[in-house]
């Protein structure tokens, strides 16, 4: 984990870098602008693509290393529903109340529903990481299952700015008691 955060921190300083002197070396102002902002944000999209890469070989081996079978969604999620269940299915705009322990890769622990009690939400109503949301659309009551998460669906750039640093892929592991339309 550690060499992944400094070659990220490496791929960004030589990024700045070579985008500074062509930030610098415009002489119109107008033209600057538009040189700046076309530069950066091919920079950022060509950043982005290998970051986004880099977080799926890193997700993909580790489950691989675990022996989880995982599938992959569309969004790029890593998903396993490892016990079915029997009851209603989760659909978007419905209440789900689950069991959940959240991991960083490391095998941190990061937050668990054993100290802070069952979560219960409204499905893609927000408030809720991106990749949890999308993930429960997938189970039913009853379903256990894990979710490896990166960090464009999890928390982003800057963590929870608590117990997830910044662009951190997340684990879900959850256990769906009751879906609901109260």
């Amino acid at each position: 984990m550690l060499k992944h955060n400094k070659n990220i921190s490496n791929f960004i300083i030589i990024t700045i870098v070579f985008i500074a002197p062509i930030i610098l070396s415009c002489n119109n102002e107008t033209q600057k602008k538009t040189i700046q902002l076309s530069e950066v944000k091919q920079t950022l999209k060509g950043v982005n693509k290998i970051l986004v890469q880099e977080d799926n070989d890193i997700m993909l081996g580790y489950a691989r290393r675990r022996g989880w079978e995982m599938e992959e969604d569309s969004t790029g999620m890593l998903y396993q529903i490892y016990k079915k269940g029997n009851g209603f299915k989760a659909e978007k705009l419905k209440f789900i109340t689950l069991n959940y322990k959240v991991f960083l890769l490391d095998g941190t622990l990061c937050y668990s529903s054993d100290s802070t009690g069952s979560l219960t939400f409204r499905i893609l109503e927000g408030g809720k990481e991106s990749g949890l949301e999308y993930g429960v659309l997938k189970l039913r009551e009853g379903d256990k299952a894990r979710f490896i998460i990166p960090p464009y669906l999890a928390h982003g750039l800057l963590g929870d700015e608590n117990k997830i640093p910044p662009r951190s892929i997340i684990i879900y592991d959850i256990e769906v008691l009751k879906i609901a339309e109260y």
